[in-house]
């Protein structure tokens, strides 16, 4: 009898699986904890856990089970203890906004340890185990947590829902920054509750768009901590950072590194705490500067900062991690396509990898141990435990029954000549049964950013897997302005947006089409975000007939409507000009100059609380379609933002995606 063949990914399957989030290691490096997310689409909501993991061998232990989004895992200095941030019901009271919690790692009932009304939004362990420093968005003029709590109840109770500010920094992706807040550091006492905030009375606040602890760091010995911050007197997305350090005993402050040309960030004290690890980029010189690693140095005596391997051309991401006893930095980077974790030498040239990519989504080292959380295009997220001169040992196994159940079909990445005369990398994802022999519809996927790249990672909100289900070959272009290709690469977009990008992109259906198994008379493009930009510019650049029809998610339609979005402040320099000094030069990058010559089919995907391109792109791109008699359809969400996140909007959004495909084919 003959077996019957695994059917392809599709979008129930992909919100079947678990997603893994954040890895850490106990301080022996033993054994890991983890974040684990699972979604039902029947509930149309998901839950997050902490699970247990050893890194010598034994199966996975389910360590928190009663929060809807237990978070951020950090074992205690002696590893008796895993604190986590979550919202949960205990002692007949629910969480109104996110608290501390301490577990043990053997089980038992985790313990809420903090009782902050604004709520913790991230977090580390002082070297004493005794206390804890997290960031909360507090009223600056308040003192003590009591008034916090005060002016928290008085907020949430009040009746007015306008929101009044004379901030140039309001709002963020799909929030507005909370009104006349400032995002600070604040100790918390784990035995006495007792909360002190160590910005008080001060200018100083972290980043307003910080989303990880990476912004700041604790001293080995615990007495002082570094973190960036603004430091121009009006706070504003896209200002350079500098480096500042308290000393919690005298709540004084310090400089550590600010410089008007450089951008600092992710600071990490190295073991003996005499310096600092930081990401370093020359804005001062292009705003596209790549990050690179920097030393700083952390004592009274020694002042300064340095470059440490200068001329590699890759931008390293945080969070860095000193390793092999302060002679080396841990950090991850981009490079075509992937993205590795690398080890860069204090005293040597250019880093070395670590560990290959796949994409190197998180890591931790402690113990001798070095855990990594890491996927490819062929698998979600896996855990692995690395030690020198052990292959690696693979921690977990939660998708692999799923995954089983079903085929994925193959990847390849090829390269060809695209604008400039440079090569350009492509990433073909086959339908599951594709036949060489036949011809197949061509999909073009392209990524947004435009600082980003398409690669060997699996995704779930344009999972490729999903979106050849229906028999397209899927092709992702890292055009120029793509990360991990260099700096001129990513720089090469500035003042002629769409220009460089649409040559790479017909280059590459070109190639398509030359293959035997290509249909030229089913193509199609899609995009999101910056992609989403590039999709409603081709509308306007290439004749019609080239591609059947198009999705445009997210997109940029119109430059100057733009101006409304949350990165404002970066845009000019984006497009080399200001739209009231050099208008011609504005709407030379902008789809809308050319609707009169938009004529292909498109789908057209929004969502009302998108605030990094707001809807009034979406809306007026479908609208103007609708004026001009071309067909378009619109999916608008009122409750999601620039990326799709509910379960059933996500199945919505895959089956209008894969629907509008199949009704524009020959």
């Amino acid at each position: 009898m003959e077996k019957t063949r695994p059917r392809a990914l599709n979008v129930e399957d992909l919100w079947q699986l678990e997603r893994i989030g954040g890895v850490a290691l106990a301080p022996d490096g033993e054994r890991a904890v983890c974040s684990v997310s699972s979604y039902s689409m029947a509930r149309n909501q998901g839950s997050t856990s902490l699970w247990l993991l050893s890194t010598r061998r034994g199966a996975p232990q389910r360590l928190t089970r009663c929060g809807d989004k237990d978070g951020q895992p950090a074992w205690s200095p002696r590893g008796d203890r895993i604190a986590f941030v979550a919202r949960r019901e205990q002692q007949g009271r629910k969480d109104e906004t996110p608290q501390l919690y301490l577990i043990s790692p053997d089980g038992g009932e985790a313990e809420r340890k903090s009782d902050f009304a604004p709520g913790i939004e991230f977090f580390k362990w002082l070297p004493d185990g005794r206390r804890i420093v997290f960031a909360a968005w507090v009223w600056p003029e308040l003192k003590g947590a009591a008034a916090q709590a005060r002016r928290h109840k008085q907020f949430k109770e009040r009746k007015e829902s306008g929101y009044a500010t004379s901030e140039a920094f309001y709002r963020h992706w799909d929030h507005n920054i909370p009104q006349g807040r400032v995002l600070r550091l604040l100790l918390l006492d784990l035995g006495s509750g007792r909360i002190t905030d160590l910005f008080e009375g001060t200018p100083f606040e972290l980043p307003r768009d910080s989303d990880s602890n990476s912004v700041f760091d604790i001293h080995p010995d615990g007495r002082r901590i570094a973190f960036a911050h603004d430091p121009a007197p009006v706070q504003l997305g896209g200002n350079r950072l500098a480096l500042s350090e308290v000393d919690l005993a005298t709540v004084r402050f310090k400089t550590l590194a600010d410089d008007p040309g450089w951008d600092f960030g992710a600071p990490s004290y190295g073991p003996d705490g005499t310096r600092l690890a930081a990401t370093a980029a020359h804005v001062g010189h292009k705003h596209t500067a790549l990050n690179q690693l920097a030393v700083v140095e952390a004592t009274p005596r020694r002042r300064g900062w340095r470059l440490v391997g200068a001329g590699w051309d890759r931008s390293i991401d945080a969070p860095l991690r000193w390793v092999d006893g302060g002679t080396a930095i841990l950090h991850t980077a981009e490079d075509r396509g992937r993205c590795h974790l690398w080890r860069q030498r204090l005293e040597a040239g250019a880093p070395e990898i670590v560990v290959e990519g796949g994409w190197v989504q998180g890591y931790d080292v402690a113990g001798g141990v070095l855990v990594t959380a890491a996927d490819s295009a062929a698998h979600p997220a896996r855990v692995h435990a690395h030690r020198a001169g052990a292959v690696p040992l693979r921690l977990e196994r939660f998708n692999d029954a799923r995954l089983g159940r079903v085929s994925l079909g193959e990847q390849r990445e090829v390269s060809f000549k695209g604008a400039l005369g440079d090569d350009i990398q492509m990433w073909l994802t086959f339908p599951v049964g594709f036949d060489a022999k036949k011809k197949h519809p061509l999909l073009q996927v392209i990524h947004g950013g435009p600082h980003a790249a398409a690669g060997d990672t699996f995704g779930y909100r344009w999972n490729p897997h999903v979106l050849a289900s229906r028999g397209h070959v899927v092709a992702q272009v890292n055009y120029h302005g793509s990360s991990g290709f260099g700096f001129a690469f990513k720089d090469s977009l500035v003042g002629r947006q769409g220009e460089l990008e649409l040559q790479d992109i017909e280059a590459g259906t070109d190639w398509l089409l030359a293959q035997r198994w290509a249909d030229r008379r089913r193509v199609h493009a899609a995009g999101g975000s910056y992609g989403g930009f590039l999709v409603a510019w081709m509308n306007g650049q290439v004749p019609a007939g080239r591609y059947r029809a198009y999705v445009c998610h997210a997109g940029v339609f119109d430059r100057v409507a733009t101006f409304s979005a949350d990165s404002y402040a970066m845009r000019p320099k984006d497009l080399a000009a200001k739209y009231w000094e050099d208008m011609p030069r504005v709407l030379a990058q902008s789809p809308a100059t050319f609707a009169a010559r938009m004529d292909t089919p498109t789908l057209v995907i929004h969502g009302a609380l998108d605030y990094r391109v707001p809807d009034c792109n979406g809306l007026a791109c479908y609208n103007t379609l609708k004026a001009r008699g071309v067909p378009a359809r619109l999916l608008w969400f009122p409750d999601e933002n620039h990326w799709v996140l509910k379960p059933r909007n996500s199945q919505l959004w895959y089956r209008e995606f894969l629907d509008w495909l199949d009704a524009h084919q020959p």
